[in-house]
């Protein structure tokens, strides 16, 4: 199983990535995680027989953006898009005319699902936690082939967090705001509250992503982080094509 980072900025696209975008490569499964920009090279990773799934964490354009290209895609088994309360809405009027090709006229079958806050089988094992976002963001917990992946997407500092990466694997952590920054009227989190997150949970491997494209403008800027925080073993700074093995 891997994790590929095909989008790792927040915000807008630059030449150090594309908007947010993760998937998590399983055996005859693919799981994307938000669908910012990144999206587009989904294809060159998804095997023609895979699952695919599809798990958005809130509606800012950042996250969202990239569904324009859904019928560039040709899944065989189609897709199930999964999101918190509103997804259907939210889908019906921007992944439609006279914005892009509406979902009953993709090229396989599409299924919307919302999910509430707790455990869900989808098949796989699934537990959705609200986060502190404007807006809402739902943060997700997966438990795949013995190894539990946790993904907090936009978020300031909180509990559900912590529960969300208790003990995982892997947590993959936003990361929007510089070191020592900090802003309570429009919360996310910088690379300390992320690195807190993860210890305080017992989290085995900490990656950031969705980088703030206006703060974070080149990839040595991300890699700035590492200089300053040496307090967690396993601490990782994606860039766009990486992959990591779980």
């Amino acid at each position: 199983m891997k994790a590929v980072f095909l989008g790792t900025n927040g915000w807008y696209d630059t030449g150090a990535g594309n908007t947010i975008c993760i998937l998590l490569k399983a055996d005859n499964c693919s799981i994307i995680l938000d669908a910012g920009n990144g999206i587009y090279k989904a294809d060159q990773y998804i095997g023609s027989d895979d699952q695919v799934y599809l798990f958005l964490s809130h509606f800012h354009l950042d996250h969202i953006e990239g569904l324009h290209i859904l019928n560039k895609f040709r899944f065989k088994k189609g897709l199930g898009i999964y999101g918190p309360a509103g997804t259907q809405q939210t889908l019906e009027t921007i992944v439609n005319y006279p914005f892009t090709l509406p979902l009953k006229e993709l090229p396989f079958p599409v299924e919307v699902h919302e999910l509430l806050p707790g455990l869900h089988k989808v098949p796989f094992s699934l537990e959705c936690r609200e986060l502190v976002h404007p807006c809402g963001s739902m943060g997700y917990r997966f438990d795949l082939g013995g190894k539990v992946i946790a993904y907090c997407p936009d978020t300031g500092m909180c509990q559900n967090a912590i529960e969300l990466a208790r003990d995982a694997d892997l947590l993959m952590a936003e990361c929007s705001l510089r070191p020592g920054e900090r802003n309570p009227v429009w919360p996310h989190l910088n690379p300390e509250d992320a690195v807190e997150i993860a210890q305080k949970a017992g989290a085995r491997r900490l990656a950031l992503v969705h980088f703030d494209a206006n703060r974070y403008r080149s990839i040595q800027e991300r890699l700035q982080i590492l200089d300053l925080i040496s307090d967690f073993g396993d601490l990782i700074v994606t860039r766009d094509g990486m992959e990591l093995d779980i």
